[in-house]
């Protein structure tokens, strides 16, 4: 079992709205398949991931933010209890100025086997492809995420 998973995609957009879209609840809703991130967006604050019922789908802690360069989340699911068993994987997304792309590197990973690896590599892409819409088309998909 892999333990971690890299995704990279280019999108046409600035830096700063790139960052708005990865943070922001009401950006996060219009790309993340209708859910939403809290964070007060500080080093040791407190990060959810919250499904478009008010359930919380993950959690954890902000461990780096440099805005709008990269941003490092410690992540556990919260609604499998057998992946929520493994305990927590690390987020980090890090953002490059490529000309007038930016670079968006998503790595997914954790310091062992854990369960949510192999989830997030279907997650992931879909996600990604819908923020890459909605910041060059203005909008993004609205299938909400399947439970399961």
């Amino acid at each position: 079992m892999s333990n971690s998973f890299v995704y990279v995609t280019y999108i046409r957009t600035t830096p700063e709205k790139l960052w708005e879209a990865l943070t922001d609840p009401e950006f996060n809703r219009q790309f993340f398949l209708c859910s939403y991130q809290e964070s007060e967006w500080k080093v040791g604050s407190s990060w959810k991931l919250i499904f478009p019922d008010g359930s919380v789908a993950d959690s954890g802690e902000i461990l780096e933010i440099d805005p709008p360069r990269r941003l490092v989340i410690k992540w556990r699911n919260e609604w499998m209890p057998e992946v929520k068993e493994d305990g927590y994987t690390r987020c980090t997304f890090a953002i490059e100025q490529d000309g007038e792309l930016m670079k968006l590197a998503v790595t997914h990973e954790a310091d062992g086997p854990h369960r949510l690896i192999p989830n997030v590599t279907k997650g992931w892409p879909l996600v990604l492809a819908s923020l890459k819409s909605l910041l060059e088309t203005g909008k993004g998909f609205e299938r909400p995420p399947s439970k399961g």
